[in-house]
C-alpha cells in the first residue's frame, strides 16, 4: 500500500497547489502578530507626570520653557528622565495662590523646599504623547500599572486554555473546520475590542481573542506542513513562521501611521474578514483524512492536487486505497502524549523549552516597549533580525541536525541578555545591537522547537501534541508582563538578567534532545516507532526525564518569581 508521501512524489511535493495553500496560510500567520505582541503599541507607556491645577497658568505667566516648568513643579525631576515620585506624586501646594515667585515658586509657597509634602495624582496625569493607548485612556500608571500586566496576561491565559481545546478540535474535526471557526471568532472579538468602553470588557474580549487566535495560527502551521512532501516540510514550516516576522514589520509601520490604539485595533482586525473566504480555497489536510479512515475524501483532494499541479497521477494509484503509516482511524488522546518513556521524555522536554523560549521572546519585546529610545525603530531593528535567524536554520538544520543549532541559539540568546544588561544606558546603540543578537538567538530556538514538535508526533495526535506542549509557552506569557513591568521599577535591566538566567539553564536539557536528529530522507517515522503502543495498563512514571523537567520547572519558577517579590519588598519600603 502506498503512503501519501509516495503519491506526492508523483503529483508534486511543492507545486502550484501547495504554493497556493502556503501563501494564503502565510497571510494568516502574519495577521497573528497584533494579537501576540500588540501590547507594545496598544499599551505604550509615554512619559507622564501628575496634573497639578494652576501650573499651566503659572508657567504661562512666568514665561517658563517646558524644562523649567518641570524642574519647578514636578518632584525629583531631572533631565535624564523621571522616577516614581516624578510620575506618581505631586507637590501638595496651591499653584493658584497669589504672589507665587517665578524664580523660586516652592520657596515662596512653603519656605523650606525640603519639607514640601507630596501627594497622589488626584486630578489625573499629563502624558507626553501625540497619540492614545490603553495607558493614556484608562490611566494605567502608578497604582493601576498592574492592569496593563493583566491586559497582556489575559491573552496568554486565553492561549493556554484554548491550546488543548482547539488542538483537540483540530485533531477531531479537521484542520480546515478549526481554522474557519477560529478566524470568525477572532474577527468578532477583535472588532468588539474597538467599541467597548470599559477596561473590564477589554480584558474579557482580549482573553476570548487569545482563546481562539493561537489555535488558529497553530492549525494553519500543521496544515501547511501536512500538504507538502517530506523534503519541503521543514522549509515551509520555517517560512510560515517567517511570515509572522513579516507581520511584525507591517504592524510596526501601521502603528507608526496610526498612533491611536482603537483605530489601530480596527485597522489590523478588518483584513482578517477576508480570511473567511478560505472556505472556498483552502483544502482539508489529506493526512488528517487518512488518519480518520476517510481515504475517499483524501483521494479526491489528491486528484485536485494533481490537476492543479498539471501532473497526471499514475494509473496504478488512481483506484488504490491510501494507507498512511499510522494506519486506520485513530482518536486523539492526551494519554498518547505520555504513553511510553520516550514519548514522555519528548513531551516534557518540549514543554520546558516552549516555556523558556516564550519567556525570553515575549520578554524582550515587552522590555523594548519600556526602554529608552524610539520604540518604532527598536521594534523594526529587532524584527529584521528574525529573517537571518530563519535563513541560518534552513541552511544548518539538515547539515548538522537540530541539537547543536538549538543549543547554540539558546546560549547566544541568554548571554546576549546578560551583556545587554551590563551596557550603560548612554550607549543605547550598543544595547540595541546586543538585544537584537539575543532576539535572533531566541527566534532560532523558538522556531526550532516549533517544527521539531510537529516532527515528534504522528498525524492523528500532531495538532494535540503541539497545542499541549506549547501551552507551557502560554504559562510563560502569563507571568512575563508582571516580570517586565514590575522589575523595571527596581532596575531597568533587571528583567534581562532574569531572562538570561532562565534561558541559559535551558541548556541543561541538551542531553535530552539527542533524538532531535534529521529523519531518514525526511519521512515521518511510523507510529509504531513513535509511540510503541503496548497492550498494557498506562505505565507508572519512572522516567528520570520527568523528574529532571519537574525539578527544573520548579527551579525556574523560583528564579522568575523571587525577583518579583523582592521588587514588591523594595517598593513597599
Amino acid at each position: 500500500m502506498p503512503t501519501l508521501d509516495d503519491i506526492l512524489e508523483n503529483v508534486g511535493e511543492f507545486d502550484r497547489f501547495q504554493k497556493q495553500t502556503f501563501f494564503v496560510l502565510c497571510l494568516l500567520s502574519a495577521a497573528f502578530t497584533p494579537v501576540y505582541v500588540g501590547v507594545v503599541f496598544f499599551g505604550f507607556i509615554p512619559e507622564h507626570r501628575c496634573f497639578s491645577p494652576g501650573v499651566a497658568e503659572l508657567s504661562q505667566r512666568c514665561g517658563w520653557r517646558l524644562e523649567e516648568q518641570l524642574n519647578h513643579t514636578v518632584p525629583e525631576w531631572s533631565g535624564h528622565g523621571a522616577g516614581f515620585s516624578s510620575r506618581c506624586r505631586r507637590y501638595e501646594v496651591d499653584w493658584n495662590a497669589t504672589g507665587v515667585s517665578c524664580t523660586d515658586p516652592l520657596g515662596s509657597l512653603v519656605g523650606n523646599r525640603s519639607s514640601v509634602p507630596l501627594g497622589p495624582c488626584r486630578d489625573g496625569w499629563v502624558y507626553d504623547s501625540l497619540g492614545t493607548s490603553l495607558v493614556t485612556e484608562f490611566n494605567l500608571v502608578c497604582e493601576d500599572s498592574w492592569k496593563l500586566d493583566l491586559f497582556q496576561s489575559s491573552v496568554n491565559a486565553g492561549f493556554f486554555i484554548g491550546s488543548i481545546n482547539i488542538g483537540y478540535i483540530a485533531d477531531r474535526f479537521g484542520r480546515r473546520f478549526c481554522l474557519l471557526n477560529t478566524i470568525l471568532a477572532n474577527v468578532v472579538c477583535g472588532t468588539l475590542l474597538v467599541f467597548v468602553p470599559t477596561y473590564l470588557w477589554i480584558v474579557i474580549l482580549r482573553f476570548l481573542q487569545g482563546l481562539v487566535s493561537k489555535g488558529c495560527w497553530t492549525a494553519g502551521y500543521i496544515l501547511v506542513t501536512e500538504v507538502v512532501g517530506p523534503r519541503y516540510r521543514r522549509t515551509v514550516g520555517i517560512l510560515y513562521q517567517t511570515a509572522f516576522s513579516v507581520g511584525l514589520l507591517v504592524f510596526d509601520a501601521v502603528a507608526y501611521a496610526i498612533p491611536h490604539w482603537r483605530w489601530l485595533q480596527l485597522t489590523v482586525t478588518l483584513p482578517s474578514c477576508f480570511f473567511l473566504l478560505y472556505y472556498w480555497c483552502l483544502p482539508e489536510s489529506p493526512r488528517w483524512l487518512i488518519s480518520q479512515g476517510e481515504n475517499d475524501k483524501a483521494m479526491k483532494i489528491v486528484s485536485d492536487m494533481a490537476k492543479k499541479n498539471r501532473k497526471k497521477m499514475p494509473s496504478h494509484f488512481e483506484d488504490i486505497k491510501l494507507e498512511e503509516e499510522d494506519g486506520g482511524k485513530q482518536s486523539p488522546s492526551l494519554i498518547d502524549l505520555v504513553r511510553t518513556p520516550q514519548m514522555r521524555k519528548n513531551t516534557f522536554i518540549l514543554m520546558y523549552n516552549w516555556f523558556t523560549s516564550s519567556v525570553l521572546y515575549q520578554g524582550l519585546i515587552m522590555h523594548m516597549g519600556v526602554a529608552a529610545g524610539n520604540v518604532y525603530l527598536d521594534f523594526l531593528y529587532s524584527a529584521l533580525v528574525e529573517f537571518p535567524a530563519a535563513f541560518i536554520i534552513i541552511v544548518t538544520i539538515d547539515r548538522v541536525g537540530r541539537r547543536y543549532p538549538w543549543a547554540a541559539a539558546n546560549l547566544v540568546a541568554g548571554a546576549a541578555c546578560l551583556v545587554t544588561a551590563l551596557i550603560p544606558e548612554d550607549i543605547h546603540w550598543l544595547k540595541v545591537i546586543a538585544a537584537c543578537i539575543g532576539r535572533m538567538g531566541i527566534t532560532m530556538a523558538f522556531e526550532m522547537v516549533c517544527f521539531v514538535n510537529t516532527e515528534l508526533y504522528p498525524t492523528y495526535i500532531r495538532n494535540l501534541g503541539v497545542m499541549v506542549c506549547s501551552s507551557l509557552c502560554d504559562v510563560g506569557g502569563v507571568i512575563v508582563p508582571f516580570i517586565v513591568y514590575r522589575l523595571v521599577e527596581v532596575w531597568h535591566d533587571l528583567p534581562l538578567v532574569v531572562f538570561g538566567k532562565c534561558h541559559l539553564t535551558s541548556l541543561l536539557a541538551a542531553p535530552g534532545v539527542q533524538q532531535w536528529g534529521p529523519r531518514s530522507k525526511g519521512r515521518e517515522k511510523p507510529r509504531r516507532q513513535l509511540l510503541q503502543v503496548q497492550q498494557k495498563p498506562f505505565p507508572v512514571y519512572k522516567s528520570h526525564s520527568l523528574q529532571f523537567i519537574t525539578t527544573w520547572c520548579l527551579f525556574m519558577h523560583s528564579c522568575l518569581l523571587c525577583p518579583y517579590y523582592c521588587s514588591l519588598h523594595f517598593k513597599g519600603s
